[in-house]
């Protein structure tokens, strides 16, 4: 049994952690934190955890009882981790961050896109990124993970397999992405109230969002250089989901797009690649640790587009850092993830 601990539980990916490792038959959680909350029941704010979690309290974060864990979730602000992971790695305690503080490679692009220094530079050098479609070997020896943002997730798995193959000009991608209210986190704020988002849709962040160059950074890895990416998240009024619409200019017309895809996809329990000239919706993942693709070439010209649709709390966050878990500890990999999507 897999001791768990999670710091910074009362957020939506941290509620989603909970929900996920509740039927989780290898993992038990035995610490969660919160230092705003530190004595409540884990159920009393979270009735549909009721029968799950009892006698489980929040509690101040306290690194002799967290180091006492074989694994630690981080699902907290950017910066927080950074404080403490060190101290777990020592104690020697995984941890798998929810978090962007080991996403990027560069402490220096860190500190631009997060408006402060990096607070643990020294360990860059051992997170590995958790997308395990690409990093699944890495990830089993790993002791530090960053578990990938929803944007990056749903847009590199869109564009991998075209950039892998050689066939996309990478000077010219576009990730045109949508994304549910539940992104912007559980904190109150007026651009999420209800009367603010209803009936309303918009593009936002057009100059600069901060998983730019976590896309980009896996985006060259993928392609073996550099890229041009060009990245619009849009607001709309849903609680959960990504839909990322992507572009790209094909060098060779030839090539059969949906085998191409199939056979990448062919042995990722995580991964659909739907059958050609499917819309993927974002009520398919709905719950569900899934990213679902299809991709479509419209009037046979050189015009590739990909779609891709995750749940953010799920695929996009809580899912795959339970799926990165599973990989860590030797476990089936779909284990505790294995339950079909909610509709309607």
């Amino acid at each position: 049994m897999v001791k768990v601990g999670i710091v910074g539980g009362t957020g939506y990916t941290g509620v989603e952690l909970l929900r996920l490792l509740a039927q989780h038959p290898q993992a038990e959680v035995v610490a969660i934190t919160s230092r705003s909350e530190a004595g409540l029941p884990v159920a009393d704010m979270y009735p549909n955890l009721r029968g799950h979690y009892d006698g489980l309290a929040f509690s101040v974060p306290d690194v002799k009882v967290l180091g006492a864990c074989d694994v630690v979730f981080f699902a907290t602000p950017h910066g927080v981790a950074h404080a403490l992971a060190g101290e777990l790695l020592a104690a020697g305690t995984k941890v798998i961050d929810l978090s962007a503080d080991f996403r990027l490679q560069d402490p220096v692009e860190w500190a631009k896109w997060y408006n402060q220094p990096h607070g643990a530079p020294e360990l860059l050098n051992e997170a590995v990124y958790g997308l395990p479609e690409v990093n699944r070997e890495q990830i089993k020896g790993a002791r530090l993970i960053a578990v990938p943002g929803c944007y990056p997730t749903a847009t590199q798995l869109g564009f991998l397999p075209l950039l892998e193959a050689g066939l996309a000009d990478p000077t010219r991608l576009i990730a045109d992405c949508k994304s549910g209210i539940s992104g912007a986190g559980r904190g109150a704020s007026v651009g999420s109230l209800y009367a603010e988002t209803s009936e309303s849709f918009k593009a936002y962040a057009v100059k600069g969002h901060r998983h730019l160059p976590e896309i980009s950074q896996g985006l060259r890895r993928a392609a073996g250089g550099d890229i041009g990416l060009t990245f619009v998240p849009h607001l709309t009024p849903m609680i959960r989901g990504i839909h990322a619409t992507l572009y790209s200019t094909v060098v060779d017309q030839s090539v059969d797009l949906q085998a191409l895809f199939e056979k990448r996809f062919a042995n990722e329990p995580f991964v659909d690649v739907m059958p050609a000239g499917s819309h993927p919706e974002t009520r398919s993942v709905r719950g569900a640790n899934v990213c679902r693709i299809a991709v479509h070439r419209p009037q046979d010209g050189d015009l590739v587009v990909v779609l891709s649709v995750i749940d953010n709390l799920v695929k996009g966050a809580s899912g795959q850092a339970v799926q990165n878990m599973n990989i860590m500890f030797e476990l089936d990999e779909r284990m505790g993830l294995s339950h079909a999507a909610l509709l309607p």
